[in-house]
């Protein structure tokens, strides 16, 4: 990873929609060159896709929370039953195993409270080998760079 490659994210990170001509300039590279790098970028598995960012309030969307599961066992077969549970629910946008006092951290997007409430009680509270689940609503957004 060169200097040029990482001028080449930060662009495509910030638009990534830039056609190629103008990612060459403001990287510095003929049109060409810029395209092999950007083709090789993804070949190689460090550009994984291209997303859309879009209007959390467009898309119905009022109530975005953060939920901390801990789970009943520590086990791996307790991991990957919980795992296969959360693939089939939409609201869950985000599933990590981290480490700490809790095994996932989720981020969840509903229409609202009311919404959120029933997807806490009825979904992800009946998951397998959900112990504890601890919310964190989000009041605000002052930085998000996961586009």
């Amino acid at each position: 990873m060169d200097k040029i490659n990482e001028r080449i994210l930060r662009e495509l990170k910030s638009d990534a929609r830039i056609s190629n001509v103008d990612l060459a300039d403001r990287v510095g590279l003929s049109a060409s060159a810029c395209l092999r790098r950007v083709q090789e970028l993804e070949r190689s598995g460090v550009i994984t896709g291209y997303r859309a960012v879009l209007n959390p309030a467009k898309m119905n969307i009022g109530c975005t929370a953060y939920i901390a599961v801990g789970l009943s066992d520590h086990t791996k077969v307790a991991q990957l039953e919980f795992e296969q549970g959360i693939k089939a629910i939409d609201q869950i946008r985000e599933c990590h195993n981290v480490s700490g006092a809790f095994e996932y951290l989720l981020r969840v997007e509903t229409q609202d409270l009311a919404t959120y409430k029933t997807l806490h009680s009825d979904v992800i509270g009946s998951l397998p080998r959900v112990r504890s689940i601890t919310t964190y609503i989000v009041m605000e957004s002052c930085k998000d760079d996961r586009a």
